[in-house]
């Protein structure tokens, strides 16, 4: 079985998507789509946004 190459994201992407799932009216799973990125890996940028500005625990 052959492996997709990891993609990155740099994060001023990180932050526009962020930002699209709190002000679209979109869900995550809806965002994640448009995108092309997985739900997981925006479900964990929104909780790392939210950690970032002091309104969350830390990420282990």
């Amino acid at each position: 079985m052959e492996q997709r190459a990891r993609r990155t994201f740099s994060d001023e992407f990180k932050a526009r998507a962020v930002e699209l799932c709190r002000t679209s009216g979109k869900s995550v799973a809806e965002v994640a789509k448009d995108l092309g990125v997985a739900n997981s890996g925006l479900r964990v940028w929104l909780k790392q946004s939210e950690v970032d500005a002091g309104r969350g625990p830390p990420a282990r």
